[in-house]
């Protein structure tokens, strides 16, 4: 299945907003700590724009696809850019360097992991459509 840019952006935000939550509230309850949800919402919000980029650079593929390798490099670009503005001028609601980069990966490899493992089984056996959909819930 090669996802519709629309059907990413569908795919991101219910799977951020559910699996992603509960990761990100087992973090936050640990640390007691709320920050990890602005950090979700950033990396929420940064996706949306990497979709865009993603989608261009499938048109330049033969088969328009999107290989398992290249969605493990754009997560890892995806967080490197979060971190590095969090870092650098910090987020609103988050000072910067008020996250160590060992917690920042923990939580953003834990939230991408448990994701991208759902979407590529579970979620083709739970939501049927999905896949012959281009990623949208219909």
């Amino acid at each position: 299945m090669t996802p519709t840019l629309f059907g990413r952006w569908q795919t991101r935000i219910c799977m951020l907003g559910t699996l992603g939550a509960i990761v990100t509230a087992i973090f936050a309850a640990a640390k007691n700590d709320e920050a990890f949800f602005i950090v979700l919402a950033f990396i929420a919000l940064f996706g949306l724009g990497w979709d865009v980029l993603y989608i261009a650079i499938q048109r330049w593929r033969w088969d328009r696809d999107w290989p398992t390798f290249f969605q493990v490099v754009a997560a890892v670009a995806e967080g490197a850019l979060v971190f590095a503005l969090l870092e650098a001028t910090g987020l609103p609601g988050i000072d910067a360097g008020a996250v160590s980069i060992g917690l920042f990966v923990a939580h953003y490899g834990l939230a991408w992991l448990s994701t991208f493992l759902f979407t590529q089984g579970p979620m083709r056996v739970v939501v049927l459509r999905w896949r012959f959909n281009g990623g949208q819930f219909n």
